[in-house]
Protein backbone atom coordinates (compact mmCIF):
# COMPACT_ATOMS: atom_id res chain seq x y z
CA UNK A 1 0.00 0.00 0.00
CA UNK A 2 0.98 3.53 -0.85
CA UNK A 3 1.63 5.33 2.27
CA UNK A 4 1.50 9.47 0.85
CA UNK A 5 5.13 10.72 2.63
CA UNK A 6 5.60 14.86 3.15
CA UNK A 7 8.44 16.20 0.97
CA UNK A 8 11.10 18.69 3.05
CA UNK A 9 9.16 22.07 3.67
CA UNK A 10 11.15 24.72 1.73
CA UNK A 11 10.30 26.84 4.42
CA UNK A 12 12.41 24.71 7.27
CA UNK A 13 15.72 25.02 8.18
CA UNK A 14 16.09 21.61 9.27
CA UNK A 15 14.84 18.67 7.97
CA UNK A 16 14.17 15.40 10.29
CA UNK A 17 14.41 11.38 7.94
CA UNK A 18 12.88 8.62 9.10
CA UNK A 19 14.65 5.19 8.81
CA UNK A 20 11.37 3.64 9.26
CA UNK A 21 7.93 4.29 7.07
CA UNK A 22 5.31 6.69 8.50
CA UNK A 23 2.30 5.39 10.29
CA UNK A 24 -0.71 5.54 8.33
CA UNK A 25 -1.77 9.45 9.04
CA UNK A 26 -5.65 10.67 10.44
CA UNK A 27 -7.27 12.77 9.53
CA UNK A 28 -6.88 16.42 11.61
CA UNK A 29 -9.66 19.11 11.89
CA UNK A 30 -7.81 22.69 12.68
CA UNK A 31 -9.70 25.90 13.40
CA UNK A 32 -9.19 28.23 10.62
CA UNK A 33 -10.94 31.48 11.68
CA UNK A 34 -11.23 33.36 8.47
CA UNK A 35 -9.98 37.12 8.46
CA UNK A 36 -11.91 37.42 5.02
CA UNK A 37 -14.76 35.36 2.93
CA UNK A 38 -14.27 36.22 -0.44
CA UNK A 39 -10.46 35.85 -1.94
CA UNK A 40 -9.59 38.30 -5.14
CA UNK A 41 -7.38 36.37 -7.37
CA UNK A 42 -4.85 38.07 -9.57
CA UNK A 43 -3.09 35.91 -11.46
CA UNK A 44 -3.17 35.79 -15.63
CA UNK A 45 -3.35 31.60 -15.09
CA UNK A 46 -6.54 31.94 -13.59
CA UNK A 47 -9.54 33.29 -15.23
CA UNK A 48 -11.99 34.55 -12.25
CA UNK A 49 -11.07 36.88 -10.54
CA UNK A 50 -13.37 36.55 -6.86
CA UNK A 51 -12.95 32.82 -5.08
CA UNK A 52 -14.32 31.36 -2.00
CA UNK A 53 -12.63 28.36 -0.25
CA UNK A 54 -14.28 26.87 3.00
CA UNK A 55 -11.18 24.16 3.68
CA UNK A 56 -7.29 24.21 3.17
CA UNK A 57 -5.82 20.75 2.43
CA UNK A 58 -8.22 17.94 0.75
CA UNK A 59 -8.68 14.35 1.65
CA UNK A 60 -9.16 13.85 -2.06
CA UNK A 61 -5.52 13.60 -2.23
CA UNK A 62 -5.26 14.48 -5.98
CA UNK A 63 -1.58 13.42 -6.62
CA UNK A 64 -0.85 16.69 -8.75
CA UNK A 65 -2.90 19.55 -6.77
CA UNK A 66 -1.49 22.70 -7.42
CA UNK A 67 -3.26 24.08 -4.09
CA UNK A 68 -0.56 21.18 -2.13
CA UNK A 69 2.06 24.07 -1.51
CA UNK A 70 -0.54 26.27 0.51
CA UNK A 71 0.29 24.13 2.99
CA UNK A 72 3.92 24.83 2.91
CA UNK A 73 2.89 27.97 4.53
CA UNK A 74 1.47 26.98 7.15
CA UNK A 75 4.30 25.46 8.87
CA UNK A 76 2.59 21.63 7.26
CA UNK A 77 3.47 19.57 4.44
CA UNK A 78 2.44 19.09 0.86
CA UNK A 79 2.34 15.50 0.86
CA UNK A 80 0.29 13.90 3.57
CA UNK A 81 -0.22 16.82 5.68
CA UNK A 82 -2.52 18.10 2.94
CA UNK A 83 -4.35 15.14 2.57
CA UNK A 84 -4.83 14.72 6.24
CA UNK A 85 -4.42 18.11 7.95
CA UNK A 86 -7.66 20.41 7.61
CA UNK A 87 -8.15 24.13 8.47
CA UNK A 88 -11.70 24.52 8.20
CA UNK A 89 -13.51 28.02 7.97
CA UNK A 90 -16.17 27.27 10.62
CA UNK A 91 -17.04 30.98 10.30
CA UNK A 92 -17.05 31.40 7.02
CA UNK A 93 -20.94 31.85 6.07
CA UNK A 94 -20.87 35.19 8.94
CA UNK A 95 -18.07 36.65 7.65
CA UNK A 96 -19.07 36.22 3.80
CA UNK A 97 -22.36 37.81 5.10
CA UNK A 98 -20.79 40.77 6.34
CA UNK A 99 -18.71 41.28 3.16
CA UNK A 100 -21.52 41.09 0.71
CA UNK A 101 -23.09 43.64 2.88
CA UNK A 102 -20.90 46.02 2.12
CA UNK A 103 -21.62 48.91 -0.42
CA UNK A 104 -18.21 48.29 -1.82
CA UNK A 105 -19.52 44.80 -2.97
CA UNK A 106 -21.12 45.37 -6.36
CA UNK A 107 -22.57 41.36 -7.01
CA UNK A 108 -20.01 40.14 -9.08
CA UNK A 109 -19.53 36.19 -9.55
CA UNK A 110 -18.19 34.38 -6.34
CA UNK A 111 -16.04 30.69 -7.50
CA UNK A 112 -16.46 28.30 -5.15
CA UNK A 113 -13.55 27.25 -4.76
CA UNK A 114 -10.51 27.34 -6.48
CA UNK A 115 -7.79 26.14 -4.24
CA UNK A 116 -9.47 22.91 -2.48
CA UNK A 117 -12.67 21.45 -3.18
CA UNK A 118 -15.53 22.85 -1.31
CA UNK A 119 -17.19 19.01 -1.42
CA UNK A 120 -14.72 16.93 -0.09
CA UNK A 121 -16.07 14.38 2.46
CA UNK A 122 -15.61 16.29 5.98
CA UNK A 123 -18.28 18.83 4.09
CA UNK A 124 -21.26 16.04 4.97
CA UNK A 125 -21.10 16.75 8.40
CA UNK A 126 -19.79 20.44 8.83
CA UNK A 127 -21.92 21.83 6.25
CA UNK A 128 -19.98 24.97 5.64
CA UNK A 129 -20.13 25.05 1.67
CA UNK A 130 -24.10 25.11 2.52
CA UNK A 131 -24.07 27.57 4.96
CA UNK A 132 -22.27 30.05 2.47
CA UNK A 133 -24.60 28.83 -0.13
CA UNK A 134 -27.85 30.24 1.85
CA UNK A 135 -25.94 33.09 2.63
CA UNK A 136 -25.46 33.77 -1.29
CA UNK A 137 -28.98 32.88 -2.34
CA UNK A 138 -30.14 35.22 0.59
CA UNK A 139 -28.03 37.92 -1.25
CA UNK A 140 -29.29 36.95 -5.12
CA UNK A 141 -24.89 36.70 -5.56
CA UNK A 142 -24.26 34.80 -9.02
CA UNK A 143 -21.82 31.89 -8.37
CA UNK A 144 -19.77 29.31 -10.13
CA UNK A 145 -18.72 26.33 -8.61
CA UNK A 146 -16.74 23.50 -9.51
CA UNK A 147 -16.25 20.46 -7.68
CA UNK A 148 -15.34 16.68 -8.29
CA UNK A 149 -17.43 15.27 -6.26
CA UNK A 150 -21.32 14.07 -6.45
CA UNK A 151 -22.26 15.67 -2.99
CA UNK A 152 -23.34 18.90 -4.43
CA UNK A 153 -26.28 17.16 -5.34
CA UNK A 154 -27.14 17.53 -1.91
CA UNK A 155 -27.72 21.53 -2.32
CA UNK A 156 -29.82 20.95 -5.64
CA UNK A 157 -32.49 23.24 -3.18
CA UNK A 158 -30.58 26.40 -3.11
CA UNK A 159 -29.09 26.36 -6.48
CA UNK A 160 -32.26 25.90 -7.82
CA UNK A 161 -33.12 28.89 -6.18
CA UNK A 162 -29.81 30.95 -7.87
CA UNK A 163 -31.04 29.23 -11.05
CA UNK A 164 -34.04 31.22 -11.00
CA UNK A 165 -31.92 34.33 -11.46
CA UNK A 166 -29.19 32.70 -13.75
CA UNK A 167 -26.95 32.96 -11.15
CA UNK A 168 -25.08 29.69 -11.28
CA UNK A 169 -22.84 27.57 -13.03
CA UNK A 170 -21.67 24.03 -12.25
CA UNK A 171 -18.65 22.86 -13.50
CA UNK A 172 -17.70 18.76 -12.36
CA UNK A 173 -14.01 18.19 -12.46
CA UNK A 174 -13.24 15.10 -14.44
CA UNK A 175 -9.61 14.87 -15.66
CA UNK A 176 -9.03 11.38 -15.21
CA UNK A 177 -12.30 8.90 -16.88
CA UNK A 178 -10.74 5.87 -16.71
CA UNK A 179 -11.53 4.42 -12.92
CA UNK A 180 -8.21 3.11 -12.08
CA UNK A 181 -6.00 5.16 -13.01
CA UNK A 182 -8.17 7.97 -10.68
CA UNK A 183 -8.44 5.49 -8.09
CA UNK A 184 -4.24 5.31 -8.23
CA UNK A 185 -3.37 9.44 -8.72
CA UNK A 186 -6.99 11.00 -6.89
CA UNK A 187 -7.78 7.97 -4.01
CA UNK A 188 -10.08 10.16 -1.98
CA UNK A 189 -12.04 11.17 -4.96
CA UNK A 190 -15.91 9.38 -5.53
CA UNK A 191 -15.26 7.72 -9.01
CA UNK A 192 -15.86 9.67 -12.60
CA UNK A 193 -18.63 7.28 -13.04
CA UNK A 194 -20.64 8.93 -9.98
CA UNK A 195 -19.95 12.90 -11.12
CA UNK A 196 -21.39 11.72 -13.99
CA UNK A 197 -24.48 11.37 -12.66
CA UNK A 198 -24.66 14.23 -10.30
CA UNK A 199 -23.97 16.00 -13.28
CA UNK A 200 -27.01 14.70 -14.92
CA UNK A 201 -29.64 15.10 -12.11
CA UNK A 202 -28.29 18.78 -12.13
CA UNK A 203 -28.78 19.05 -15.82
CA UNK A 204 -32.13 17.27 -15.60
CA UNK A 205 -33.23 19.93 -12.92
CA UNK A 206 -32.23 22.93 -14.97
CA UNK A 207 -28.95 23.89 -13.34
CA UNK A 208 -26.31 24.48 -16.17
CA UNK A 209 -23.52 22.35 -15.97
CA UNK A 210 -20.14 21.86 -17.77
CA UNK A 211 -16.99 19.84 -17.09
CA UNK A 212 -13.10 20.16 -16.70
CA UNK A 213 -10.51 18.35 -18.17
CA UNK A 214 -7.64 19.85 -16.03
CA UNK A 215 -5.43 18.86 -15.76
CA UNK A 216 -4.33 16.60 -18.61
CA UNK A 217 -1.56 14.17 -17.82
CA UNK A 218 0.95 14.18 -21.34
CA UNK A 219 0.69 10.14 -21.90
CA UNK A 220 -1.82 9.29 -19.27
CA UNK A 221 -4.99 10.70 -19.73
CA UNK A 222 -4.53 12.80 -22.99
CA UNK A 223 -6.13 10.06 -25.21
CA UNK A 224 -9.36 9.84 -22.75
CA UNK A 225 -10.56 13.38 -24.22
CA UNK A 226 -12.89 12.33 -26.76
CA UNK A 227 -14.12 9.63 -24.60
CA UNK A 228 -14.57 12.38 -21.73
CA UNK A 229 -16.13 15.15 -23.61
CA UNK A 230 -18.81 12.52 -24.96
CA UNK A 231 -19.47 11.22 -21.52
CA UNK A 232 -20.19 14.51 -20.29
CA UNK A 233 -21.99 15.80 -23.07
CA UNK A 234 -24.59 12.52 -22.40
CA UNK A 235 -24.79 13.71 -18.90
CA UNK A 236 -26.04 17.11 -19.53
CA UNK A 237 -22.37 19.48 -19.80
CA UNK A 238 -22.80 22.23 -22.34
CA UNK A 239 -19.31 23.52 -21.97
CA UNK A 240 -15.95 22.13 -21.14
CA UNK A 241 -12.39 23.55 -20.36
CA UNK A 242 -8.86 21.90 -19.95
CA UNK A 243 -5.73 23.04 -18.99
CA UNK A 244 -2.32 21.00 -18.71
CA UNK A 245 -0.69 19.74 -15.88
CA UNK A 246 1.16 22.28 -13.39
CA UNK A 247 3.70 20.67 -10.97
CA UNK A 248 4.84 23.76 -8.87
CA UNK A 249 7.43 22.82 -5.92
CA UNK A 250 6.97 19.64 -3.78
CA UNK A 251 3.63 18.81 -5.84
CA UNK A 252 6.50 17.42 -8.51
CA UNK A 253 8.06 15.08 -5.98
CA UNK A 254 3.97 14.45 -4.36
CA UNK A 255 3.16 13.43 -7.91
CA UNK A 256 6.63 11.74 -9.80
CA UNK A 257 6.38 9.58 -6.09
CA UNK A 258 3.10 8.51 -6.31
CA UNK A 259 3.20 8.05 -10.01
CA UNK A 260 6.03 6.05 -9.73
CA UNK A 261 4.47 3.48 -7.26
CA UNK A 262 1.21 3.10 -8.13
CA UNK A 263 1.32 3.12 -11.78
CA UNK A 264 5.63 2.24 -12.14
CA UNK A 265 5.41 0.71 -15.91
CA UNK A 266 4.26 3.79 -17.20
CA UNK A 267 5.44 6.28 -15.18
CA UNK A 268 8.75 7.17 -16.58
CA UNK A 269 6.80 7.64 -20.19
CA UNK A 270 4.48 9.72 -18.75
CA UNK A 271 7.26 12.04 -16.66
CA UNK A 272 9.09 11.87 -20.60
CA UNK A 273 6.26 13.09 -22.10
CA UNK A 274 5.47 15.89 -19.63
CA UNK A 275 9.20 17.13 -19.91
CA UNK A 276 8.33 17.56 -23.70
CA UNK A 277 5.70 19.47 -22.98
CA UNK A 278 7.40 21.84 -20.85
CA UNK A 279 10.60 22.32 -22.91
CA UNK A 280 12.50 19.75 -21.37
CA UNK A 281 11.36 20.92 -17.34
CA UNK A 282 8.81 18.66 -15.33
CA UNK A 283 7.29 22.69 -15.16
CA UNK A 284 6.85 25.82 -16.73
CA UNK A 285 7.34 28.83 -14.00
CA UNK A 286 6.34 31.77 -16.39
CA UNK A 287 2.97 33.53 -14.89
CA UNK A 288 0.67 32.95 -17.93
CA UNK A 289 2.64 29.83 -19.43
CA UNK A 290 2.10 27.44 -16.45
CA UNK A 291 -0.58 25.42 -17.64
CA UNK A 292 0.06 25.06 -20.73
CA UNK A 293 1.86 22.68 -23.26
CA UNK A 294 4.66 23.69 -25.85
CA UNK A 295 5.51 20.83 -28.04
CA UNK A 296 3.50 19.53 -31.00
CA UNK A 297 2.15 16.61 -29.44
CA UNK A 298 0.32 19.25 -26.97
CA UNK A 299 -0.67 21.59 -29.94
CA UNK A 300 -2.02 18.08 -31.31
CA UNK A 301 -4.44 17.85 -27.57
CA UNK A 302 -5.09 21.46 -28.00
CA UNK A 303 -6.57 20.06 -31.53
CA UNK A 304 -8.45 16.76 -30.76
CA UNK A 305 -9.85 18.92 -27.75
CA UNK A 306 -11.25 21.40 -29.90
CA UNK A 307 -12.14 19.51 -32.96
CA UNK A 308 -14.38 17.63 -30.76
CA UNK A 309 -16.16 20.12 -28.28
CA UNK A 310 -17.06 21.60 -31.85
CA UNK A 311 -18.93 18.04 -33.25
CA UNK A 312 -20.76 17.74 -29.94
CA UNK A 313 -22.04 20.88 -29.93
CA UNK A 314 -20.41 22.30 -26.55
CA UNK A 315 -20.13 26.36 -26.29
CA UNK A 316 -18.73 28.42 -23.86
CA UNK A 317 -19.98 28.85 -20.45
CA UNK A 318 -23.13 30.80 -20.61
CA UNK A 319 -22.54 34.59 -19.62
CA UNK A 320 -24.17 35.88 -16.52
CA UNK A 321 -26.92 38.32 -16.02
CA UNK A 322 -25.71 41.99 -17.79
CA UNK A 323 -26.90 43.73 -14.40
CA UNK A 324 -26.51 40.98 -11.64
CA UNK A 325 -29.29 40.04 -9.87
CA UNK A 326 -27.74 40.95 -6.33
CA UNK A 327 -29.55 42.87 -3.66
CA UNK A 328 -29.04 43.26 0.15
CA UNK A 329 -31.93 41.81 2.05
CA UNK A 330 -34.04 44.47 3.57
CA UNK A 331 -31.75 47.17 1.92
CA UNK A 332 -34.11 47.49 -1.39
CA UNK A 333 -32.76 46.91 -5.15
CA UNK A 334 -29.12 47.98 -5.34
CA UNK A 335 -27.86 51.39 -7.58
CA UNK A 336 -25.83 48.88 -9.75
CA UNK A 337 -29.31 47.50 -10.89
CA UNK A 338 -29.74 50.85 -12.87
CA UNK A 339 -26.85 50.34 -14.46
Amino acid sequence: MFIPRNPPNPFHDVTYEREEPPLPARLEIREDHAKTAIREIDSPDIGFRWSLNPYRGCTHACAYCYARRTHEYLDLGAGSDFERVLMVKHDLAEVLEAELGRRSWKGEVIHMAGVTDLYQPIERKLKITRACLEVLVRYRNPVAIITRSPLVERDLDLLLHLAEHDAVRVSFSIPILDADVCRALEPGTMPPASRLRAMEALASAGIPVGVSLAPVIPGLTDHLIPRTLQAAREAGATWAFMSALRLPGNVETVFVDRLREALPLRAEAVFDRIRRAHHGQMKTSAFGDRMRGHDQVWALTDQVFDTTCRRLGFTSPPPYPEVSPFRVPGRGVQLSMFG
